[in-house]
């Protein structure tokens, strides 16, 4: 994920291959393929808190793609104006829903990125004044600028803020360390296979990529098979860190899970219709342990959940995706539809065992989730 091949033009998707570096393939297809399913579930993640915050107020579903204006929508703070951050920003921009004037770039060279600032997008050197408008804030520098950037935000992260890194090169805990901060996202690929340019392709942009129906699919996060996987405890985090955001907001527990449930599954679902059954629903014992449950009272917000705990160890909702295949199913057809990709009946549904194969293998290690874990 690092940005190096910025000027390195024959390694850039855009640009065609001639026969000499034809040999080259599988690393162009490799960053390529990252590159895409980083900005695709990034764009998920912001699309889910999005739609979450409009249903709230009764606005949008997940699936929409209207804009939102003014201070109810979900602000997006990017720190890095480099390649991953322009590809991420021109994603946002294009997929998520949220409003050019919701989305801020903090960058030392603001002057570069016209193309953004002519939507509507605010560009400027500020990474403090950057994490502290910002709900969630994608850190997409270089790994060697990490260190300098952490220190320079730490002042300024307050909780509900969700950091998320793109810098895959420093792992989570060091992460943690250098923030001293737990609301934090950090997803991590595995590359299974050095055959990857008839999934992700080598030419064209990454938006004309999450607009083809068969690398959405390929990047869905309950698609362990393809060649690259982001592991499932990032999308464990997802739903704890959008849980976060309800407590935040003070909403009751049960109010705040009924807000997850409308937004996650549809009152028409294609699945329950062919399978005759009703679609799951989230409980509060999905995510929290049942001594925790019972304490609960009907104006009790849900605690604030470390993401990182999330992470690195089990969960009830680790638990809870690794035995339901019927909910697995659900979370594909919700990825895929938030793209506005239909899936066919016969394909696109996770199978029994494949899920499990890869899912949970990242971290066994158990803990017992409660008040502030």
């Amino acid at each position: 994920m690092s940005d190096i091949m910025v000027n390195l033009k024959s390694f850039q998707s855009e640009h065609a291959v001639e026969e000499s570096e034809q040999h080259l393939l599988c690393l162009r297809s490799r960053c390529k393929g990252l590159m895409v399913n980083a900005c695709a579930h990034a764009v998920f993640f912001c699309k889910l808190l999005h739609a979450l915050r409009q249903k709230e107020t009764g606005k949008v579903s997940l699936i929409s793609s209207e804009e939102s204006l003014g201070s109810e929508g979900l602000k997006v703070g990017i720190i890095g104006g480099g390649h991953i951050g322009k590809q991420l920003a021109r994603a946002l921009l294009e997929l998520s829903g949220i409003s050019a004037q919701n989305i801020h770039i903090s960058t030392r060279r603001p002057e570069t990125l016209s193309e953004f600032q002519q939507l509507g997008v605010e560009c400027f050197y500020d990474n403090g004044q950057l994490v502290a408008w910002a709900d969630i804030v994608f850190l997409c520098c270089l790994p060697s600028h990490l260190q300098h950037i952490c220190s320079g935000i730490c002042a300024a992260l307050r909780e509900p803020c969700i950091v998320y890194s793109l810098v895959t090169a420093v792992p989570l805990p060091r992460l943690k360390q250098l923030l001293s901060y737990s609301a934090i996202l950090r997803p991590q690929y595995h590359c299974t296979s050095r055959n990857l340019e008839n999934v992700w392709g080598t030419n064209g942009t990454i938006r004309a990529a999450l607009q083809d129906p068969i690398v959405i699919q390929a990047t869905c996060p309950c698609s362990p098979k393809e060649r690259i996987a982001v592991t499932g405890k990032w999308l464990e985090a997802v739903f704890y860190a959008a849980l976060n955001s309800s407590m935040w907001r003070h909403l009751p527990h049960q109010h705040a899970l009924k807000l997850l449930n409308d937004v996650c599954f549809p009152e028409h679902c294609p699945i329950c219709a062919e399978q005759k059954t009703s679609c799951p629903r989230f409980v509060c014992g999905n995510f929290v342990n049942q001594t925790f449950v019972s304490s609960l009272t009907q104006e009790d917000t849900f605690p604030w959940f470390d993401l990182t705990t999330v992470q690195m160890k089990e969960s009830p909702f680790s638990q809870l995706l690794a035995r339901s295949v019927l909910l697995q199913n659900h979370l594909t057809l919700l990825y895929c539809t938030s793209f506005g990709v239909l899936l066919a009946k016969s394909r696109g549904m996770a199978s029994s065992g494949l899920w499990q194969q890869n899912v949970f293998s990242f971290c066994r290690s158990r803990s017992q989730y409660g008040a502030g874990s």
